[in-house]
Protein backbone atom coordinates (compact mmCIF):
# COMPACT_ATOMS: atom_id res chain seq x y z
CA UNK A 1 0.00 0.00 0.00
CA UNK A 2 1.44 3.38 -0.99
CA UNK A 3 2.10 5.99 1.66
CA UNK A 4 -0.02 9.10 1.31
CA UNK A 5 1.85 12.26 0.45
CA UNK A 6 1.84 15.15 2.87
CA UNK A 7 0.66 18.58 1.71
CA UNK A 8 4.26 19.71 1.29
CA UNK A 9 5.11 16.58 -0.72
CA UNK A 10 2.07 17.01 -2.95
CA UNK A 11 3.14 20.58 -3.69
CA UNK A 12 6.68 19.46 -4.51
CA UNK A 13 5.44 16.64 -6.75
CA UNK A 14 3.20 19.08 -8.62
CA UNK A 15 6.17 21.37 -9.28
CA UNK A 16 8.46 18.49 -10.26
CA UNK A 17 5.89 17.16 -12.73
CA UNK A 18 5.34 20.64 -14.18
CA UNK A 19 9.05 21.17 -14.83
CA UNK A 20 9.51 17.61 -16.12
CA UNK A 21 6.85 18.26 -18.76
CA UNK A 22 8.11 21.78 -19.49
CA UNK A 23 11.56 20.64 -20.66
CA UNK A 24 10.57 18.96 -23.91
CA UNK A 25 12.74 18.31 -26.97
CA UNK A 26 12.54 21.93 -28.09
CA UNK A 27 14.16 23.09 -24.83
CA UNK A 28 17.18 20.76 -24.69
CA UNK A 29 19.79 23.35 -25.72
CA UNK A 30 22.28 24.02 -24.29
CA UNK A 31 23.04 20.45 -23.22
CA UNK A 32 25.38 17.65 -24.37
CA UNK A 33 22.25 15.56 -25.04
CA UNK A 34 21.91 17.59 -28.26
CA UNK A 35 24.62 15.45 -29.89
CA UNK A 36 23.14 11.92 -29.66
CA UNK A 37 19.74 13.43 -30.51
CA UNK A 38 21.04 13.97 -34.05
CA UNK A 39 21.15 10.24 -34.84
CA UNK A 40 18.63 7.48 -35.52
CA UNK A 41 20.89 4.41 -35.71
CA UNK A 42 21.01 2.83 -32.21
CA UNK A 43 24.78 2.23 -32.40
CA UNK A 44 25.40 5.87 -33.40
CA UNK A 45 23.12 7.03 -30.56
CA UNK A 46 24.79 4.80 -27.97
CA UNK A 47 28.32 5.77 -28.97
CA UNK A 48 27.55 9.48 -29.32
CA UNK A 49 25.74 9.47 -25.96
CA UNK A 50 28.66 7.81 -24.20
CA UNK A 51 31.19 10.22 -25.70
CA UNK A 52 28.96 13.22 -24.87
CA UNK A 53 28.67 12.03 -21.26
CA UNK A 54 32.43 11.48 -20.88
CA UNK A 55 33.05 15.14 -21.77
CA UNK A 56 30.10 16.50 -19.75
CA UNK A 57 32.08 18.36 -17.11
CA UNK A 58 33.19 21.97 -16.97
CA UNK A 59 31.16 24.87 -18.27
CA UNK A 60 28.55 24.26 -20.95
CA UNK A 61 30.17 26.39 -23.73
CA UNK A 62 33.42 24.45 -23.26
CA UNK A 63 31.61 21.09 -23.31
CA UNK A 64 29.69 21.95 -26.48
CA UNK A 65 32.83 23.27 -28.18
CA UNK A 66 34.72 20.03 -27.47
CA UNK A 67 31.81 17.86 -28.63
CA UNK A 68 31.42 19.91 -31.82
CA UNK A 69 35.12 19.34 -32.62
CA UNK A 70 34.71 15.60 -32.02
CA UNK A 71 31.55 15.53 -34.14
CA UNK A 72 33.54 17.09 -36.99
CA UNK A 73 36.18 14.37 -36.64
CA UNK A 74 33.39 11.75 -36.68
CA UNK A 75 32.10 13.30 -39.93
CA UNK A 76 28.62 12.82 -38.41
CA UNK A 77 29.05 9.02 -38.50
CA UNK A 78 30.40 8.04 -35.04
CA UNK A 79 30.01 4.26 -35.32
CA UNK A 80 31.38 4.03 -38.88
CA UNK A 81 34.26 6.34 -37.96
CA UNK A 82 35.18 4.32 -34.87
CA UNK A 83 34.98 0.86 -36.41
CA UNK A 84 36.54 1.93 -39.71
CA UNK A 85 39.60 3.66 -38.24
CA UNK A 86 42.69 1.46 -37.63
CA UNK A 87 44.07 1.68 -34.09
CA UNK A 88 47.33 3.28 -35.23
CA UNK A 89 45.46 6.05 -37.06
CA UNK A 90 43.97 7.41 -33.83
CA UNK A 91 47.47 8.65 -32.95
CA UNK A 92 47.47 10.83 -36.06
CA UNK A 93 44.15 12.54 -35.35
CA UNK A 94 44.20 15.98 -33.74
CA UNK A 95 41.65 15.32 -30.99
CA UNK A 96 40.76 18.23 -28.71
CA UNK A 97 42.01 18.38 -25.14
CA UNK A 98 39.29 18.94 -22.55
CA UNK A 99 40.13 20.34 -19.14
CA UNK A 100 42.38 17.67 -17.65
CA UNK A 101 41.86 15.15 -20.47
CA UNK A 102 45.05 15.25 -22.50
CA UNK A 103 45.11 14.43 -26.19
CA UNK A 104 46.62 11.05 -25.27
CA UNK A 105 43.70 10.41 -22.89
CA UNK A 106 41.18 11.16 -25.63
CA UNK A 107 42.98 8.88 -28.09
CA UNK A 108 42.99 6.14 -25.47
CA UNK A 109 39.24 6.61 -24.98
CA UNK A 110 38.53 6.02 -28.67
CA UNK A 111 40.86 3.02 -28.89
CA UNK A 112 39.08 1.58 -25.85
CA UNK A 113 35.68 2.12 -27.45
CA UNK A 114 36.83 0.59 -30.73
CA UNK A 115 38.01 -2.51 -28.82
CA UNK A 116 34.62 -2.79 -27.08
CA UNK A 117 32.60 -2.58 -30.30
CA UNK A 118 34.90 -5.11 -31.98
CA UNK A 119 34.86 -7.64 -29.12
CA UNK A 120 31.47 -7.11 -27.44
CA UNK A 121 29.32 -5.61 -30.18
CA UNK A 122 28.25 -2.63 -28.09
CA UNK A 123 28.64 -0.92 -24.75
CA UNK A 124 25.33 -2.47 -23.72
CA UNK A 125 26.62 -6.02 -23.96
CA UNK A 126 29.70 -5.14 -21.92
CA UNK A 127 27.49 -3.56 -19.24
CA UNK A 128 25.05 -6.48 -19.17
CA UNK A 129 27.85 -8.98 -18.46
CA UNK A 130 27.74 -7.77 -14.85
CA UNK A 131 24.22 -6.45 -14.59
CA UNK A 132 22.26 -7.54 -11.51
CA UNK A 133 18.51 -7.14 -12.17
CA UNK A 134 17.58 -8.13 -8.62
CA UNK A 135 19.54 -5.30 -6.99
CA UNK A 136 18.02 -2.02 -5.79
CA UNK A 137 20.12 0.08 -8.14
CA UNK A 138 22.94 -0.10 -10.67
CA UNK A 139 25.76 0.60 -8.18
CA UNK A 140 27.53 -2.77 -8.44
CA UNK A 141 26.84 -3.17 -12.16
CA UNK A 142 28.28 0.29 -12.80
CA UNK A 143 31.34 -0.51 -10.72
CA UNK A 144 32.12 -3.58 -12.85
CA UNK A 145 31.45 -1.61 -16.04
CA UNK A 146 33.89 1.14 -15.06
CA UNK A 147 36.55 -1.34 -13.95
CA UNK A 148 36.28 -3.20 -17.25
CA UNK A 149 36.56 0.03 -19.22
CA UNK A 150 39.60 1.08 -17.20
CA UNK A 151 41.29 -2.32 -17.64
CA UNK A 152 40.76 -2.18 -21.41
CA UNK A 153 42.11 1.39 -21.53
CA UNK A 154 45.27 0.28 -19.71
CA UNK A 155 46.13 -1.95 -22.68
CA UNK A 156 46.52 1.17 -24.79
CA UNK A 157 48.06 3.66 -22.35
CA UNK A 158 49.36 3.88 -18.82
CA UNK A 159 46.70 4.94 -16.34
CA UNK A 160 46.49 8.71 -16.01
CA UNK A 161 44.39 11.07 -13.93
CA UNK A 162 42.29 11.79 -17.01
CA UNK A 163 41.68 8.11 -17.81
CA UNK A 164 40.70 7.37 -14.20
CA UNK A 165 38.31 10.32 -14.24
CA UNK A 166 36.62 8.96 -17.37
CA UNK A 167 35.68 5.74 -15.61
CA UNK A 168 34.70 6.49 -11.97
CA UNK A 169 33.74 3.79 -9.44
CA UNK A 170 30.69 4.19 -7.17
CA UNK A 171 32.20 1.71 -4.72
CA UNK A 172 34.91 4.31 -4.09
CA UNK A 173 32.30 6.96 -3.29
CA UNK A 174 32.21 8.80 -6.62
CA UNK A 175 28.82 10.25 -7.54
CA UNK A 176 29.55 9.00 -11.09
CA UNK A 177 27.60 11.93 -12.53
CA UNK A 178 28.66 11.35 -16.12
CA UNK A 179 28.08 7.58 -16.04
CA UNK A 180 24.64 8.05 -14.46
CA UNK A 181 23.89 10.68 -17.08
CA UNK A 182 24.75 8.25 -19.88
CA UNK A 183 22.61 5.54 -18.28
CA UNK A 184 19.67 7.94 -17.89
CA UNK A 185 19.87 8.85 -21.57
CA UNK A 186 20.17 5.28 -22.79
CA UNK A 187 17.79 3.45 -20.40
CA UNK A 188 14.87 5.86 -19.97
CA UNK A 189 12.44 6.52 -22.81
CA UNK A 190 10.65 9.82 -23.37
CA UNK A 191 11.07 12.92 -25.54
CA UNK A 192 14.61 13.45 -24.29
CA UNK A 193 15.93 9.96 -23.51
CA UNK A 194 16.30 7.03 -25.91
CA UNK A 195 15.23 3.83 -24.13
CA UNK A 196 17.76 1.64 -25.97
CA UNK A 197 18.75 -0.54 -23.01
CA UNK A 198 15.40 -2.06 -22.10
CA UNK A 199 17.02 -4.79 -20.00
CA UNK A 200 17.60 -2.29 -17.18
CA UNK A 201 14.70 -1.02 -15.09
CA UNK A 202 14.32 2.74 -14.80
CA UNK A 203 13.71 2.19 -11.07
CA UNK A 204 17.36 1.08 -10.76
CA UNK A 205 18.82 4.27 -12.18
CA UNK A 206 20.54 6.79 -9.89
CA UNK A 207 20.34 10.52 -10.47
CA UNK A 208 23.42 12.21 -11.99
CA UNK A 209 24.55 14.70 -9.34
CA UNK A 210 26.68 17.75 -10.03
CA UNK A 211 26.88 21.03 -8.13
CA UNK A 212 23.65 22.36 -9.75
CA UNK A 213 21.64 19.24 -8.90
CA UNK A 214 23.13 19.13 -5.39
CA UNK A 215 22.23 22.77 -4.68
CA UNK A 216 18.66 22.51 -5.95
CA UNK A 217 18.18 19.16 -4.18
CA UNK A 218 19.31 20.64 -0.87
CA UNK A 219 16.89 23.54 -1.37
CA UNK A 220 14.07 21.06 -2.05
CA UNK A 221 15.03 19.00 1.02
CA UNK A 222 15.86 15.98 -1.11
CA UNK A 223 19.21 15.65 0.65
CA UNK A 224 20.90 16.93 3.79
CA UNK A 225 24.39 16.03 2.61
CA UNK A 226 26.90 18.78 1.85
CA UNK A 227 29.40 16.87 -0.29
CA UNK A 228 28.58 15.48 -3.72
CA UNK A 229 29.01 11.70 -3.51
CA UNK A 230 27.38 8.40 -4.42
CA UNK A 231 25.61 8.49 -1.06
CA UNK A 232 24.11 11.87 -1.94
CA UNK A 233 23.00 10.58 -5.36
CA UNK A 234 21.32 7.57 -3.75
CA UNK A 235 19.63 9.73 -1.11
CA UNK A 236 18.19 12.12 -3.70
CA UNK A 237 17.03 9.21 -5.85
CA UNK A 238 15.28 7.52 -2.92
CA UNK A 239 13.50 10.79 -2.06
CA UNK A 240 12.38 11.16 -5.68
CA UNK A 241 10.94 7.63 -5.57
CA UNK A 242 8.26 9.02 -3.28
CA UNK A 243 6.98 10.92 -6.34
CA UNK A 244 7.63 8.23 -8.97
CA UNK A 245 8.81 4.87 -7.66
CA UNK A 246 9.33 3.39 -11.13
CA UNK A 247 11.09 6.31 -12.79
CA UNK A 248 12.59 8.68 -10.20
CA UNK A 249 15.38 9.93 -12.47
CA UNK A 250 12.90 11.43 -14.96
CA UNK A 251 13.14 14.66 -12.96
CA UNK A 252 16.91 14.96 -13.50
CA UNK A 253 16.94 17.16 -16.62
CA UNK A 254 14.54 19.67 -15.06
CA UNK A 255 16.39 19.81 -11.71
CA UNK A 256 19.75 20.20 -13.46
CA UNK A 257 18.62 22.92 -15.86
CA UNK A 258 16.69 24.87 -13.26
CA UNK A 259 20.03 25.11 -11.45
CA UNK A 260 22.24 25.68 -14.49
CA UNK A 261 19.93 28.27 -16.10
CA UNK A 262 19.14 29.93 -12.76
CA UNK A 263 15.39 29.51 -13.20
CA UNK A 264 12.74 29.76 -10.51
CA UNK A 265 11.52 26.39 -9.28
Amino acid sequence: MKNKLSGEQKNLKRKLEYHYKYFDREKISPDPLEFPQKFSNPLDIELSAFVASVFAYGNIPQILKTLTEIETIFNNEPYSFLTGTPYENFDKIDFPKHRFYSQADVRTLFKTLKFIYEHYGSLKYLFLLYFFPEEKNIKNSLSFFSKNLLNIAKHFHAETKGIKFMFPDPLKGSACKRMNLFLRWIVRKDELDFGLWGEISTSQLVIPVDTHVARISRNLKLTKRKNVSWQMAEEITEKLKVFDSEDPVKYDFAICHIGARKLEF
